[in-house]
């Protein structure tokens, strides 16, 4: 979306020039959001699994490696999602152009504390979202046509973040206009916002356990997600919906019985020995 932002700015002023059509704002969109969720993705793929993969070992979740059959497939399906959400990306942009968002130019119009307080509430908003759209999918009459492309992912690697049926797809882009309509934001804001969730999306299916052993002992652990508590949802299929925080499942008794006890486990495993 941050691609789209020059039309954004053009919004800002009037569009002085020519006003980029549906499809061109579509194409940049697209290509841009390929280039970071590709250069994002391939970074977390080549530091944990090739230039990390051994010192790194005792905190891959699954502790084996996926099949590169299972990868190519869910670069593929991220290739698809990534077309879907440019269009939808391109839409907002329309919508915007067309005064049905509350996407606003001047920063002094609400202040530096709603800047980022803006962005506080789409994180909340869009972890609400993600947790009762992904649990409505796992219903067995929606579950073929919306998730299962997602859950051939049993082992899932930093290229399934994207990897959605085209239905789901849409469901997930669906975020971006809803988050500028009921939220007034300003570009930037939705840009770190669209930053944020796609480094937390990728991390959270890189297949490794990144935080401290101590986290679950503590008041963060019951809000903060972790890598495991999603990876645990790609094994067993039920349970553990949320996105970003663990709040939702709390509340709704939906964490998986043994996440803690599983967490647990993957952070206090022994370092392997070096290499000779």
């Amino acid at each position: 979306m941050s691609d789209a932002l020059s039309s954004f700015s053009a919004l800002a002023v009037g569009w002085p020039s020519r006003i980029p059509g549906f499809f061109e704002v579509s194409a940049k969109s697209t290509a841009g959001l390929a280039g970071r969720y590709f250069l994002f993705a391939g970074v977390a793929w080549l530091f944990g699994y090739v230039l990390f993969a051994r010192r790194w070992q005792h905190r891959k979740i699954v502790p084996r490696l996926p099949a590169g059959s299972e990868v190519r497939r869910e670069i593929f399906y991220s290739a698809v999602s990534v077309v879907i959400f440019g269009l939808v990306s391109a839409a907002t942009v329309m919508a915007a152009k067309a005064g049905w968002t509350q996407l606003y130019w001047k920063r002094g119009d609400h202040g530096t504390a709603w800047f980022w307080g803006s962005i506080f509430c789409a994180v909340l908003l869009h972890d609400t979202w993600f947790y009762w759209t992904h649990r409505l999918m796992h219903h067995r009459k929606l579950f073929r046509y919306f998730h299962r492309t997602h859950h051939l992912s049993h082992n899932p690697s930093p290229w399934a973040a994207y990897a959605f049926d085209p239905a789901e797809a849409v469901v997930q882009a669906a975020i971006f206009p809803i988050a500028v309509t009921v939220i007034p934001m300003h570009p930037y804001a939705f840009v770190i916002f669209m930053f944020w969730q796609i480094t937390f999306n990728i991390i959270g299916h890189t297949g490794y356990e990144f935080h401290p052993r101590w986290l679950m002992d503590s008041w963060l652990g019951r809000i903060v997600n972790t890598p495991t508590n999603h990876a645990q949802h790609h094994e067993k299929m039920r349970g553990n919906y949320g996105l970003y925080l663990n709040v939702w499942d709390r509340l709704m008794g939906t964490n998986h019985p043994d996440y803690e006890s599983r967490f647990r486990e993957v952070t206090t495993r022994p370092r392997p020995a070096p290499e000779p």
